[in-house]
């Protein structure tokens, strides 16, 4: 079934990859950097060519908060419409940066955002277009790297993320093999049984980053090498972590920076307010994982794309935030048909996640430090990408230094990120 634009391009009707849950229009349109406003207008009229027909005054609003993608919200306002009542129609445009399916499963993206929207943990999804996505407008506040340090706010980030690992089936994207006639994940209060291997999981993506590493000079090939071999002790010591409560691989974010979390706030409502919800938005990266890499990953990104290290959590703030997390986690993780009253030891698993953190801490840093060094040769955003790579993949090496005491023996100073995470 197709319906026509005003231009007469067809909108082709696509059925979802996820159980049919629904299905979504394609618009055989771009976005085009070299003309944001007069591109992002065809393709919402394309969408909805009521917007044309209106009298009402369209607006577009260029985010900044991404360093890989061109965020746009699309608005339309009429005479006597409240701020509440514009976003409520707003849409969003999510045009992929060039390049950048080298980086990204684009089909897991679309998978992961089906899933998510079908439990109302995403915005619907309105449509594609040719390099991008649009989707509803999510109401509230864009967190900044100040705001994931707030208590009131990591506290809601906490319960969401123990939502998203405890109850989320990671069958949605990957592979799973079958366990005895059921696949590994689903709910169970059998929490000595562990999952084999995903596939796609974290470990497999940035093997394939490694691979796809520039190595057109001795350098850089040297360079690739020397990363890939770094990398096989690093799957060889953290791939088989045991995961709470038979979890050893859970529906990851894999990217939950602050732009990545918005405060939901009920319209009219004070910002100084009690703690509101959140929501996580942008898929892209979302991919098996064990919980322990995502929370790591996380708290650096308390740190911001300035690199903040002084900034990122101390000990009492990561207990803090991880007894919010694994209460939510055993929450969702339990179905409703199942002993509630199963004794289960939190401090325990709180405990053994606190080790597992404190364990992947530094590889975030590898993860997107490699990330940054392929956008260093296909983006056109203005980032300074290569010099990123090298303050993220100079935590991995500070974090290794300190695990394996180097640092110490050769009697170098503790970096101020090693420093920070060491404090109460």
């Amino acid at each position: 079934m197709s319906t026509t634009t005003p231009e007469g391009a067809a909108v082709g009707r696509i059925d979802s990859p996820v159980n049919g849950l629904y299905s979504i229009p394609h618009i055989p349109h771009c976005y085009d950097n070299a003309d944001p406003d007069n591109s992002a207008l065809r393709l919402v009229q394309a969408y909805a060519p009521e917007w044309k027909d209106s009298n009402g005054k369209i607006k577009f609003k260029r985010f900044t908060e991404g360093i890989t993608n061109t965020l746009t919200k699309a608005t339309i306002e009429f005479p006597g419409n409240t701020a509440s009542e514009v976003d409520r129609n707003a849409i969003l445009l999510r045009a992929y940066g060039k390049g950048t399916d080298v980086l990204i499963d684009r089909q897991r993206e679309l998978n992961a955002h089906t899933l998510l929207a079908s439990r109302g943990l995403a915005p619907p999804l309105l449509a594609r277009f040719e390099n991008g996505l649009m989707y509803k407008y999510v109401e509230g506040d864009v967190c900044s790297p100040e705001d994931l340090r707030k208590p009131e706010v990591y506290k809601q980030v906490a319960q969401r993320l123990g939502q998203w690992h405890g109850g989320l089936p990671i069958s949605a994207i990957s592979a799973l093999p079958r366990l005895n006639g059921k696949t590994p994940g689903q709910k169970s209060s059998q929490a000595t049984e562990q999952q084999p291997q995903p596939t796609p999981n974290t470990w497999t993506v940035v093997t394939q980053w490694i691979d796809a590493l520039p190595a057109n000079t001795p350098e850089l090939a040297k360079r690739r090498d020397d990363l890939r071999a770094e990398f096989t002790t690093i799957v060889e010591k953290f791939s088989d972590v045991p995961g709470l409560f038979g979890k050893s691989y859970v529906f990851s974010h894999c990217d939950l920076l602050s732009g990545n979390v918005i405060v939901q706030r009920p319209c009219g409502s004070p910002k100084d307010s009690t703690s509101h919800p959140v929501a996580f938005i942008d898929y892209e990266y979302t991919t098996p994982s064990p919980a322990a890499f995502d929370i790591a990953n996380h708290f650096a990104e308390w740190a911001g794309f300035d690199c903040d290290h002084a900034s990122v959590p101390t000990k009492s703030q990561r207990r803090e935030f991880l007894r919010a997390y694994v209460a939510s986690f055993y929450e969702n993780c339990i179905s409703d048909d199942e002993s509630m009253a199963m004794e289960i030891d939190l401090r325990a698993a709180i405990d053994q996640l606190y080790e597992q953190v404190e364990a992947f801490r530094g590889l975030p840093g590898f993860y997107w430090g490699v990330w940054a060094l392929i956008q260093a040769t296909i983006s056109q955003i203005d980032f300074d990408y290569a010099s990123y790579a090298e303050i993220r993949l100079g935590e991995y090496w500070a974090w290794k230094a300190e695990a394996d005491g180097s640092r110490a023996k050769e009697g170098k100073e503790m970096p101020v990120r090693e420093r920070r995470w060491a404090e109460e």
